[in-house]
């Protein structure tokens, strides 16, 4: 498995966007395509479903020897054998955490990820001590619609200040990338301009000719 810190290309398989399509088809893709980390985001799906979706994902994904990052859900996770969890704001500090430790089980530990929106939340989120935090929304984006963008202002914050591998996220396509990049970020988070590609696999490889 790649290290976070040289992980580049952060994609997903969202349940939202993927419609009847097969999970375990966008994932051969996705990585075909050369991500390096992909989370399974299911927000409306029942726990039972998400856990036998995950587990399935996680066949094709350690045959690329690529990690999977499960949202929202530690228990499934750690039942499934993902690597990585991704918890929002609400699902960890509005739960009364304040420390990874406390999501943390020693028998099956796990690494974490958490999305932060300003750069207070960042520097709480790190004091948190995540494996690796999120930046963004940077642009108004589809997934999270009534999210207020963080602008590029944040990503330049973050460059300068966040010394743990972190992921811009939000809005990124074709059209924003460079500026992203401009701004500072150097690992990105993708999600429907890459689901809503015709060809998933090339797709992910115009992003990694981009940002290597």
């Amino acid at each position: 498995m790649k290290p976070l810190k040289d992980s580049r290309l952060y994609t997903f398989i969202d349940l939202a966007y993927i419609g009847n399509s097969d999970p375990l088809r966008i994932a051969t893709e996705l990585c075909d395509g050369g991500s390096d980390i992909i989370q399974l985001r299911a927000k409306n799906w029942k726990a039972d479903k998400i856990a036998t979706t995950a587990e399935r994902l996680l066949k094709v994904l350690d045959h690329y020897d690529v990690p999977l990052v499960v949202n929202d859900h530690p228990n499934i996770a750690r039942t499934v054998g993902a690597q990585f969890c991704h918890l929002g704001q609400e699902d960890f500090f509005d739960a009364g955490h304040s420390h990874i430790q406390h999501v943390q089980d020693s028998s099956k530990p796990i690494c974490w990820g958490l999305s932060t929106h300003s750069p207070k939340q960042a520097e709480r989120a790190i004091d948190a001590k995540p494996d690796y935090i999120a930046i963004g929304p940077v642009y108004q984006t589809g997934t999270k619609p009534t999210a207020r963008p963080v602008t590029l202002k944040y990503v330049k914050w973050a460059a300068e200040n966040v010394h743990i591998p972190w992921f811009a996220i939000g809005g990124i396509n074709m059209n924003t990338i460079e500026d992203v990049l401009s701004a500072g970020a150097t690992r990105i988070c993708v999600v429907s301009d890459i689901l809503n590609a015709k060809d998933i696999k090339k797709k992910c490889l115009e992003y990694r000719k981009i940002i290597l």
